[in-house]
């Protein structure tokens, strides 16, 4: 297999997930006339939800931004069905944004990656630059300080403890600690604002919203590379998946539920 086959395409196909991306969306208050980024649009799910939201508004401009050419030729092809669909794609990587683009954007929503990105102050400098005075940046996380519920933490250990058992089972692996990775260092919700604010915003709105996560997503995460990478590292992604998939089925029957809570940060900025 290769990391194509590992790619966020699945998840991003859950019902919740895309329910949430919505309502980041809204909290937006898109109008028209705006040039509006999906930064790390991904296949163009997101995209699809803002095109939506201005439909009609021929002189809006959206552009689909991300550093995959895969994902992006697979987000045209997705997005075909919406007429006067005025969108524009762009490969770069999201700490490039300010380069990338050709004019200065209203809007700049940014779905569940920012906790990916190492240097997140480069990030949100970038971000300002390539914002209009007064343009808004908006994003979303569940990888924060905070997004694991107590009700949560019994399945989060019972999982990873069988994962564990199953990967030195099968495969005679174990994870190297040493190799952690950026989504797995978390900020608090306080963390966040004091970034957005170092580099000229103002939070409009700060909202943490809990999910109930039902086994799909669970399993679908755990097909996605740098959620692997991060829960596992140093571990190949085919067994590392395999032994995740199999610890989250046994954590659920187990502990017989039929969901686990998530908690999710959304946050929208006012560049001053």
């Amino acid at each position: 297999m290769t990391t194509d086959d590992f790619s966020f395409s699945t998840f991003s196909k859950n019902e919740f997930y895309d329910a949430l991306n919505a309502r980041l969306v809204d909290m937006t208050d898109l109008g028209s006339g705006q040039r509006i980024v999906d930064l790390a649009c991904g296949t163009g799910g997101v995209t699809r939800l803002i095109l939506e939201r201005i439909k009609g508004a021929r002189d809006s401009a959206i552009i689909a931004m991300d550093h995959s050419a895969i994902a992006l030729k697979q987000a045209m092809e997705d997005l075909k069905d919406i007429r006067d669909n005025a969108v524009q794609f762009v490969q770069s990587q999201v700490e490039q944004v300010s380069e990338s683009l050709k004019e200065r954007a209203d809007t700049i929503i940014f779905c569940n990656a920012i906790h990916y990105v190492p240097d997140k102050d480069a990030l949100v400098g970038e971000i300002s630059k390539a914002l209009k005075p007064g343009g808004k940046f908006a994003f979303n996380t569940s990888f924060f300080d905070g997004g694991q519920p107590e009700n949560s933490l019994q399945f989060y250990r019972k999982w990873m403890f069988k994962a564990a058992r199953d990967l030195r089972k099968e495969y005679g692996l174990k994870p190297e600690r040493s190799k952690k990775v950026e989504s797995r260092k978390h900020l608090t919700p306080d963390d966040y604002k004091d970034l957005v604010e170092r580099h000229g915003f103002t939070i409009l709105k700060q909202k943490i919203e809990t999910i109930d996560v039902p086994i799909g997503g669970w399993l679908d995460i755990s097909t996605f590379e740098d959620f692997i990478s991060g829960t596992m590292p140093g571990v190949p992604l085919e067994q590392a998946s395999a032994s995740l998939q199999r610890g989250i089925e046994q954590a659920f029957e187990e502990l017989n539920l039929t969901y686990v809570q998530r908690n999710w940060l959304g946050v929208v900025a006012v560049r001053t």
